[in-house]
């Protein structure tokens, strides 16, 4: 498999815009992770809430057991205290219920943030460089071959992928040449199709 490219020029850009792309993707990571931290933070009201509700409901039953110790009215006197025992449970509901709607926010934004700009360089980035290793791959299997057998099906790809212009700098008629087996323009041909990839002979 070939990954980059044999001149120096197009192997620097190669190379920058892998370095661009992984900076990038981990970048967005790191933010969305820290995102992610900072939400979760909005979280500690809601485990106060939690904490303050479950220490209400803890008190107000030890009071209401306490309370309906007391001979005759006992059960009257604890009823209060039931009572600001199910608002301590209520608080505590409305604490966790804070806490899982902050997580959950906390996640969802924290996907969206990495996700949208890794999604994007992915689409940019990725499918040109496969297509060019896939193409280079091809290339060098090519060179492989016999060296004029090589340099025929070279030759035979740019006659299919090179500008009319790139063609008739080599020969006034490129595809004429190539059924003759003209050596020279074969040769011409074939190395513009690596000259078009950035590869050498």
């Amino acid at each position: 498999m070939k990954i980059y490219a044999d001149h120096p020029l197009r192997f620097c850009l190669q190379f920058l815009g892998d370095a661009f792309a992984l900076v990038w993707i981990v970048l967005w990571i790191r933010a969305a992770s820290a995102l992610h931290e900072a939400l979760n933070a909005l979280a500690a009201p809601g485990a106060l809430m939690e904490e303050a509700g479950d220490g209400l409901t803890s008190h107000m039953r030890d009071a209401a057991a306490a309370a309906e110790d007391v001979p005759l009215v006992g059960e009257q006197l604890a009823r209060p205290f039931s009572g600001m025992g199910d608002t301590g449970e209520d608080l505590a509901a409305a604490g966790t219920g804070f806490q899982e709607g902050v997580a959950e926010l906390a996640v969802g934004l924290s996907l969206l943030t990495a996700v949208l700009p890794v999604v994007v360089v992915l689409g940019v980035w990725l499918p040109s460089r496969i297509r060019w290793i896939r193409q280079a791959s091809g290339v060098r299997r090519l060179r492989g071959l016999a060296p004029a057998a090589g340099a025929e099906l070279l030759a035979l790809r740019a006659l299919s992928s090179a500008s009319a212009g790139a063609l008739s700098r080599v020969h006034r008629d490129p595809v004429g040449a190539w059924r003759s087996g003209d050596a020279d323009a074969i040769d011409g041909l074939a190395a513009l199709e690596l000259g078009r990839l950035g590869l050498k002979r």
